[in-house]
C-alpha cells in the first residue's frame, strides 16, 4: 500500500531547495527546556496532550515535542515493537477492508505507547479512521502528524550534512521523502549523515541529506522504527 496523503499544509516538492528558513536544533536548549515544570515545553505535559489528540500546539512546542523524545528513557531508535511488525502486513495491502479497521486502530494506538513520536503509524491511524468514516479523528492525528514533521523540516534544508533534516528514527527520513513525492534510489552514510540519493536531473536536487546525530548516541541497529 502506498504512502497515505490526508491533508498536506506544504507540499512544493522542493520548497526545501528554494527556502533558507530554518533553525538548527539545540539540543542543550531543548533539553532544558522539557525538564523545567514551569515551562510551556515541559515534556510529560506536551506528551500527555498529544496522546490525547489534542492539537493546540505551537510550532515550537511541536519541537520540543519531536527531539524532546531523545531524551526519553524509552528513546530506542531501533526498536521495533510487536506491534509494528503486526502493522506491517497491513501496509503491504492493497487495498484494506472494513474488518481490518479495528486491529490497525487497536495496534496502533499500542505501538504509539511505546514510541509516540512514530511517525509512520500517526499516519497510517489517521488514514484508518478517514476510511472507517471518522474524519473528526483523522484531522486531528493528521494535524498533530503535520506538526511533528514541520518541525523536522525546521530544522535544516537538506541540501547538505551540515544543513541536514535532523530526525529521530531512520523510518521519518521515508516518510519525509514520501510526502515531497521524491522516490530514492541508494542510500549511504556521510559522516553524521544519512544521504538518499535520488535519480541525477529528475528533481532540482539529486538528494538529500538527514543528520542522524541522535541516533549515532544510541548505536548502530540491526532494524530501525
Amino acid at each position: 500500500m502506498k504512502f497515505f496523503l490526508l491533508v498536506l499544509f506544504f507540499v512544493s516538492n522542493l520548497f526545501l531547495a528554494q527556502s533558507p528558513d530554518f533553525e538548527p536544533v539545540d539540543y542543550n536548549k531543548i533539553k532544558k527546556n522539557i525538564e523545567d515544570k514551569n515551562s510551556d515545553f515541559y515534556y510529560p505535559k506536551l506528551l500527555e496532550q498529544l496522546q490525547k489528540n489534542d492539537t493546540l500546539f505551537t510550532p515550537q512546542q511541536y519541537r520540543h515535542l519531536y527531539y524532546g523524545f531523545t531524551f526519553q528513557k524509552n528513546y530506542k531508535p531501533y526498536n521495533v515493537s510487536d506491534e509494528d511488525q503486526k502493522l506491517t502486513d497491513y501496509y503491504k495491502k492493497t487495498e484494506l477492508n472494513a474488518s481490518d479497521y479495528e486491529q490497525i486502530i487497536k495496534l496502533s494506538n499500542r505501538a504509539l505507547k511505546t514510541f509516540p513520536i512514530n511517525l509512520r503509524v500517526m499516519n497510517f491511524l489517521a488514514y484508518t479512521h478517514h476510511l472507517k468514516g471518522d474524519d473528526a479523528m483523522a484531522r486531528k492525528i493528521s494535524h498533530n502528524f503535520h506538526g511533528l514533521l514541520n518541525a523536522v523540516f525546521s530544522s535544516g534544508d537538506g541540501l547538505e550534512c551540515k544543513t541536514g533534516f535532523h530526525v529521530i528514527s531512520v523510518s521519518h527520513e521515508y516518510v519525509l521523502i514520501n510526502m515531497l513525492q521524491l522516490e530514492m534510489i541508494s542510500q549511504s552514510l556521510d559522516g553524521k549523515c544519512d544521504y538518499l540519493s535520488f535519480e541525477k536531473g529528475k528533481y532540482k536536487i539529486d538528494g538529500m541529506y538527514f543528520n542522524i546525530s541522535k541516533l549515532m548516541e544510541k548505536g548502530f541497529g540491526l532494524t530501525e522504527l
